[in-house]
Parts: C-alpha cells; sequence; structure tokens
C-alpha cells in the first residue's frame, strides 16, 4: 500500500460524500428526524470531527476516549453546529489535513503497528482509512435518508447520472 493508494481513497470518499449531500441545503441544515438524532448540519460537522480523530489515532498520540467510550467534548461541541455550509467546510479542511497527513507518510509507516487501543485494536496505522471510509459511508448513508425525508432525491454518490424525483 502506498500513500497515494490511500490519498486516492481519501479523495474519492470525500467526493462521494459531496456528491450524495448535493441535494441537500443551508436551509435543510436544521432539520432532524427526532429530537434524538443529529441535524442534517451536525451530522456532516460529525463527519468532519471524527476524521481529525482517525489520523491523530493512527498517526498521532491515539484515540482519545473518555468513561463513556466517546470522544471527550465530541457532543457538546456538536450541540453548537448549525450551519450545512460550515461543516461542509470543515469536512473539506479535515480531509485536506487526512490528505496532507498521508501524503508525508512512507509505506513503512503506513504498515506500523499502532498499540492496542479500544478502537481499532492492534493494526497498522493505514487501517484508519478503512475506517473513515466506513464512518463516512455510514454518515452519508444517514444523510440520505435524511434527503429524502425533505421530499428530495439524493443523487447517486459514485457517479454524475440524471436523477429523477
Amino acid at each position: 500500500m502506498t500513500p497515494e493508494i490511500l490519498i486516492q481513497r481519501l479523495t474519492t470518499t470525500k467526493e462521494f460524500l459531496d456528491r450524495a449531500t448535493s441535494a441537500l441545503t443551508e436551509e435543510d441544515s436544521a432539520f432532524k428526524p427526532d429530537d434524538d438524532a443529529f441535524t442534517v448540519a451536525q451530522q456532516m460537522a460529525h463527519i468532519g470531527m471524527v476524521i481529525d480523530w482517525f489520523i491523530e489515532g493512527g498517526f498521532g498520540e491515539g484515540f482519545t476516549l473518555n468513561e463513556e467510550g466517546t470522544i471527550p467534548g465530541h457532543q457538546e461541541a456538536l450541540q453548537e453546529v448549525t450551519s450545512l455550509e460550515s461543516a461542509r467546510a470543515l469536512c473539506t479542511k479535515n480531509f485536506d489535513s487526512a490528505i496532507k497527513t498521508i501524503a508525508s507518510k512512507t509505506p513503512e509507516d503506513l504498515f506500523e503497528m499502532m498499540a492496542d487501543n479500544a478502537v481499532m485494536g492492534v493494526a497498522p496505522r493505514m487501517a484508519i482509512i478503512d475506517a473513515l471510509e466506513d464512518h463516512t459511508a455510514h454518515h452519508r448513508g444517514s444523510l440520505s435518508v435524511y434527503t429524502r425525508m425533505l421530499g428530495k432525491v439524493p443523487p447517486m454518490p459514485y457517479m454524475d447520472v440524471p436523477v429523477e424525483a
């Protein structure tokens, strides 16, 4: 595995996210299906915030979790998110940052094993890209459901195709 392949996977993951959520607009920012769910803007911000968390977990100081097994301060930070536009900007910034981090690594760095941890166990550092892709796809799917609930058609994430309502 090379940094270039992982960078392409990150780029593609971001493209899929952008395409699949392109029907959502700033006016949709506060929509959520029920009181216990994230809003559209919070879902997008969550994706962006967790990118940094995965990169730090794989290539920095490790995965930080609180006693409840969640990311410290994450829920509180999400409560402040009200704009889909700013959440999209956060995703772009953090995908770009992840790409820069991966670009700075050698294949040997990517295959180096992480210390045993509660999130990924013992795995090569590059495994965080798999987890990041899966996490983004999970929330991309949730946002597609939100799009439908708003009476819109979510575009196919994998290619530009005409969409009929």
